[in-house]
């Protein structure tokens, strides 16, 4: 998958978050979990840095 290909989905996924948070669908504290889970997963620190 390119960069611009991942940014992309997180972009996406992001807003999708963001809809479930406005609706009601799920709280701001998974809202929080969710999206830090996200970033982590789709950017990775490199190796040998602290997250």
């Amino acid at each position: 998958m390119t960069d611009l290909e991942k940014k992309t989905l997180y972009e996406r996924q992001m807003k999708l978050l963001q809809t479930f948070l406005d609706h009601g669908a799920i709280t701001r504290a998974q809202f929080l979990k969710s999206s830090g889970d996200l970033k982590a997963k789709m950017f990775p620190a490199p190796a040998g840095t602290k997250k």
